[in-house]
């Protein structure tokens, strides 16, 4: 019971934390930021100590001691508003979402749409207004690659950029599973078999059009020349449309993503062309369109999620004074009727 006049209760402090605790108050504040490094007995002497002390933490002070905000960015480099719209974003932010929720972070999204959004973005990093950054879609030239190797806090890229692979990076197997793409088509006994590579100013897009090439010369095919589609359902269609124009005869089309491909097999049913007895499609990332493609897409399937995820968990484990190493994930052939 507190009476009128009697002087307020006082919160209990970090120190008062330690003290009951039995250790320093640098291990307290250690485990209190679920730093690495703390033995699991001194962990529980402290979260003891704060549940019966009932302490919580000041945010406004443990951020000033600690100098982390809590907060994690993901920074996306494109032109378009609505690119978080995109359905393979939309996974990657659910997983990246998942994996900082597990580590008591919040997710940041940043969209570096026009030189005033990537100044905005080099801002962030240069004020040290995350704890890390993760980047994705990053094309030749970007200056916000210059700006992530010139970073004080941890930057993970989500693909690697164009030009020498940076030191911390989860990215697909772009190669492998275009080449994996390609050579089924062959094994269909597809032998002219067109590609519409994603854009040509991302290591994805070269990737992909790397290892269609890579199969169709290992089949002592001629690979057709890449025609951009830029990982759009209208860019698909165009290309496409450009194919057929100048290959009349080509019975087979290895599209770098599922968007694309839809677009594909709708100029080419608009061309009269059967899928698969005409031409046979394959897509890349096995979107949600791919299932109801007309007919059901055969693609590479890339965990999209999990690339997020992993994104999350090596930005965490640099925060937490770790050093990672570059990831690759898998991909694999999902066959439907189109191919």
């Amino acid at each position: 019971m507190v009476l009128a006049g009697d002087p307020p209760r006082r919160q209990p402090t970090l120190d008062a934390v330690a003290e009951l605790a039995g250790v320093s108050r640098s291990v307290a504040s250690r485990v209190l930021n679920n730093a690495p490094h703390v033995s699991r007995g001194k962990r529980e002497a402290v979260e003891r100590a704060v549940r019966r002390l009932g302490y919580v933490p000041n945010p406004s002070a443990r951020a000033l001691a600690t100098r982390q905000t809590r907060a994690a960015a993901l920074v996306v480099s494109g032109e378009e508003p609505s690119i978080f719209a995109d359905p393979f974003f939309a996974q990657v932010i659910v997983g990246a979402s998942a994996a900082l929720e597990e580590a008591d972070l919040h997710l940041m999204l940043c969209l570096a749409a026009s030189d005033r959004g990537r100044e905005r973005v080099a801002e962030l990093i240069r004020c040290k207004g995350a704890d890390g950054v993760m980047m994705m879609a990053l094309r030749e030239g970007d200056p916000l690659a210059r700006t992530a190797e010139e970073a004080d806090i941890p930057v993970v890229f989500g693909g690697r950029p164009v030009g020498p692979a940076p030191r911390w990076y989860v990215d697909v197997d772009n190669t492998g599973g275009a080449r994996e793409a390609t050579a089924y088509l062959l094994a269909r006994g597809r032998t002219r078999i067109a590609t519409i590579c994603g854009r040509l100013d991302t290591e994805a897009g070269r990737a992909r059009y790397r290892g269609y090439r890579d199969a169709m010369l290992a089949a002592g095919l001629d690979p057709f020349p890449p025609r951009a589609g830029d990982f759009t359902e209208p860019g698909g269609a165009a290309a496409m449309a450009a194919a057929l124009a100048e290959h009349p005869d080509l019975d087979g089309v290895f599209a770098a993503g599922d968007n694309m491909a839809a677009g594909a097999l709708r100029t080419l049913r608009e061309a009269g062309r059967q899928v698969p007895s005409d031409v046979a499609v394959v897509g890349f990332d096995d979107l949600a369109v791919a299932g109801i493609a007309d007919p059901p897409l055969t693609t590479v399937h890339q965990p999209i999620a999990a690339l997020g995820r992993e994104m999350a968990r090596m930005l965490v484990a640099l925060v937490h004074g770790q050093d990672p190493t570059p990831l690759i994930l898998p991909t694999r052939l999902v066959t439907r009727r189109s191919a």
